[in-house]
């Protein structure tokens, strides 16, 4: 009886290493707290609801990984210590048109860099701190796993405009109507 526990034992312990290395480099799934990417993730977050989503990892270095429409995890350029989950708006080689706060109407995106914002129209972004490395890229979130009524692949279109719209339609005003 001892041997087979034994057994049993180090079997499931020799399988630890496999299961780290999967997570660190190929991907795993993960909680998303916070509103930044609201309506998208966590619609319901008032009710105590948290999305998880699997954050995919392999490759995220290769050219042209990451697409306009891609929802990263990154780590914030101006808190390293925190973690951020954002939607590609730009890629290296790309013009963006800014929002306030941040100081010019125009942003080229340099090469290795990405310009990334929230859904959620009040939520800190490139706006707030210029465009980011794609160094700082520690996942793709590719799928919605939790809730089961939301599984499925990640939504590439939304964004901020998207919510305008919305909101504008709700309100009863046109298409043209300026932002606020």
């Amino acid at each position: 009886m001892f041997r087979y526990a034994a057994k049993v034992s180090l079997l499931t312990l020799s399988w630890i290493p496999v299961a780290i290395t999967v997570s660190e480099h190929v991907g795993h799934v993960g909680r998303i707290q916070g509103s930044s990417m609201k309506p998208t993730l966590n619609p319901d977050s008032s009710l105590g609801w948290s999305d998880y989503v699997f954050l995919w990892k392999w490759g995220l270095r290769d050219n042209n990984s990451m697409k306009v429409g891609d929802v990263v995890l990154l780590r914030s350029p101006t808190d390293p210590e925190k973690i951020l989950i954002k939607r590609v708006l730009g890629v290296a080689g790309d013009e963006i048109l800014t929002r306030a706060p941040y100081p010019k109407p125009r942003c080229p995106i340099p090469t290795n860099h990405l310009w990334v914002e929230g859904d959620n129209i009040h939520s800190v972004d490139s706006n707030n701190f210029g465009p980011v490395s794609t160094g700082l890229v520690i996942g793709k979130a590719t799928r919605i796993v939790f809730p089961p009524s939301r599984f499925g692949p990640m939504p590439t279109t939304g964004g901020r405009e998207a919510r305008i719209a919305e909101l504008k339609k709700q309100a009863g005003l046109g298409p043209d109507a300026a932002a606020e």
